[in-house]
């Protein structure tokens, strides 16, 4: 599998041209940072582009699940509050001794990872859902008022 690398995707999405992706990855050879670091340092490229890329190279290499069917550790449903789940649109799946595993979708996924790193403090692989499935199984595992399909697609309201 040919993993999408951020230059390139930043690139596609019109963030950076060719030539402004090559001088970063000269750069990088000097300076030893990250490439969206330098890509927001030179050429201002805003961080929520360089997430959208980080997003779409992980949607690429991880595993799309459908969360209605999985066998959900009760555990991992412990890790964290109803409200936190919906906020963060986030479904812890799984315990393992070196973490957790947790779904969200492609589009909450950098709030997601945030928000497991922050809360969780273990490490956490993620996989992703259709916005649909991800809710249903929020509903079924974390019953809130309100909470639905429009909340995971970011149309309805905020938590």
């Amino acid at each position: 599998m040919r993993t999408l690398r951020i230059g390139d995707l930043l690139v596609q999405n019109g963030n950076l041209t060719p030539k402004q992706r090559d001088h970063i990855l000269n750069t990088q050879k000097v300076r030893s940072r990250p490439f969206g670091v330098l890509a927001e340092e030179l050429f201002g490229v805003t961080p929520e582009a360089v997430e959208d890329a980080w997003s779409q190279q992980y949607a690429a290499m991880t595993q799309m699940v459908d969360p209605r069917t999985l066998n959900i550790h009760p555990r991992a449903l412990k890790a964290i509050e109803r409200r936190q789940a919906w906020q963060f649109r986030i479904l812890p799946l799984d315990t393992r001794p070196n973490g957790f595993v947790a779904c969200t979708t492609q589009l909450h996924l950098p709030r997601a990872l945030k928000f497991a790193c922050w809360k969780l403090g273990e490490e956490c692989q993620f996989v992703l859902a259709d916005a649909t499935h991800l809710a249903e199984a929020m509903q079924t595992h974390y019953p809130m008022a309100g909470m639905g399909v429009d909340v995971i697609k970011g149309t309805g309201i905020a938590v």
